[in-house]
């Protein structure tokens, strides 16, 4: 049951990161074809101006596409088949509060009707999260929660 629930995120964020991945890839292409096929009209800083904004954009999806890359290195590190005492990268927490999947910032997942938070491990609620075992207590944002469950 455990390994299934944690194996289906680890799915979920990696079809999240593909998506992402996909999406920007996409921009990127449309980005460079815009630059390749505008041609120069006769008002010239017009269109100086709008060549500078593709520029702009495409070095923004460039860093977004690094981004991704940096996340699907995390996601690589992550053995699904690890059993968890304490929290830590790829743990399954399930809290008084809330559940969470430490893994990439990938929102809010479902698994057989139940809601979980994927999210990364530089989060401040994941960095409370680290080394904790079950039935270790925090506050977080004045709210006071048990660790009740990891795997």
């Amino acid at each position: 049951m455990t390994k299934n629930v944690k194996q289906d995120l680890y799915n979920q964020c990696h079809a999240f990161i593909d998506a992402r991945f996909e999406a920007i890839s996409n921009t990127i292409t449309e980005i460079q074809i815009s630059l390749t096929s505008e041609t120069k009209s006769s008002a010239g800083d017009k269109h100086e101006t709008g060549r500078a904004m593709l520029q702009l954009e495409r070095e923004k999806a460039g860093h977004q596409l690094a981004e991704i890359e940096k996340q699907k290195q995390i996601l690589q590190k992550i053995n699904v088949e690890a059993k968890h005492q304490k929290v830590a990268l790829g743990s399954v927490i399930k809290t008084t509060q809330a559940n969470y999947f430490i893994a990439v910032s990938a929102g809010e997942l479902i698994v057989d009707n139940t809601k979980y938070f994927a999210i990364s491990a530089a989060t401040p609620i994941a960095k409370l999260l680290l080394s904790k075992g079950v039935d270790d207590a925090m506050v977080f944002r004045g709210n006071e929660f048990k660790v009740v469950e990891v795997f």
